[in-house]
């Protein structure tokens, strides 16, 4: 894999950063100045976008309670009594008084109760579109330790047939959203585009047809699919497969972690799941980058369980629609 370069946020972030430290310095303490607002609110997101390119979003937010955190602490046990009866508290107390309530509560929600993402492909096309603003339940497989992400309080087990948002496996700070397929221990085949689970052949229905609209090589194209019902041993839904396209295209299978556990030929591959990990594939078959390409995906890396869509700008008659 090769190494990545800095991204355009981390350079935006370190100018937001001098920028608002100069409007800082400028406001000459006044704190209810707009060259003070605005030059903190600058140097808050130049933070964030230097931060965040090393760690995800959630510890982004841990920093910042910490660091507010510990301005209050100091001002309340020590500089607090050696200032003047009366006097301003200082642009850096003020400051840190104001934001700490709203991140740490920002953060709670985030960490362990909920989380909004946005759909950015079709790999998850019929039930998930481009556009959807999906939210994920953090607490339906427990409650995670902050950045570690272990479990520390079990609620419910990762299911089959769950669509989960989970910390891709090659890709720093980036999420992925997949169906899971596979549970610790499993065998799975996909033979002709059907899965096969613990020697049991999945059912499937046809469906019809589903049409949508890619940006091809040579400007948007129309991709005709096939829609069929995958009974995935007890969880019916839809899936679609492209008939231009084999089970896996060989090529673009990844060395990964357990790869030995996985055979590949024309027809489509078997793995056999390690303990501790998942199977994850698009409901889009021919049209998704999953374990197929990129192996298994640990425990520690369940983010949450999509549950609905609660916006689609371009599609409003999507908004409530539960995700299953």
């Amino acid at each position: 894999m090769e190494a990545q370069g800095l991204s355009k946020w981390f350079y935006l972030g370190i100018v937001g950063i001098v920028i608002g430290a100069v409007m800082i310095y400028r406001a000459h303490g006044n704190n209810k100045s707009k060259a003070m607002e605005n030059g903190y609110l600058l140097f808050i997101l130049g933070w964030v976008g230097v931060i965040s390119e090393f760690t995800d979003f959630a510890t982004v937010l841990l920093v910042f309670i910490v660091v507010s955190g510990i301005v209050l602490i100091l001002d309340k046990f020590k500089w607090s009594k050696a200032r003047g009866h009366g006097d301003a508290k200082p642009h850096y107390v003020h400051y840190s008084r104001e934001f700490f309530p709203v991140v740490l509560a920002v953060w709670v929600l985030r960490a362990f109760l909920f989380e909004a993402y946005q759909i950015p492909s079709s790999s998850m096309r019929p039930d998930l579109t481009v556009g959807d603003f999906i939210l994920v339940s953090k607490f339906d497989y427990g409650i995670r330790m902050p950045i570690s992400n272990q479990t520390v309080i079990p609620v419910h087990e990762v299911a089959r047939g769950d669509i989960v948002v989970f910390q891709d496996q090659n890709v720093r700070n980036r999420d992925l959203i997949k169906r899971v397929v596979g549970l610790p221990g499993d065998t799975l085949e996909y033979k002709n585009k059907h899965l096969i689970i613990n020697g049991k052949p999945l059912d499937y229905t046809s469906d019809g047809s589903y049409d949508y609209s890619e940006q091809g090589e040579n400007g948007p194209m129309i991709i005709h699919n096939e829609r069929q019902i995958e009974d995935l041993l007890g969880v019916k839904h839809p899936i679609i497969i492209w008939d231009r396209l084999p089970p896996v295209v060989l090529e673009m299978v990844q060395d990964f972690p357990g790869k030995e556990n996985c055979s590949y030929n024309n027809d489509g591959f078997i793995c056999k799941v390690p303990a501790g990990q998942y199977f994850m594939m698009g409901d889009n078959r021919d049209n998704s980058l999953d374990s197929r390409y990129w192996g298994f995906v640990p425990d520690k890396s369940i983010l949450g369980k999509a549950i609905y869509v609660w916006m689609n700008f371009k599609d409003l008659s999507r908004i409530g629609t539960k995700i299953q």
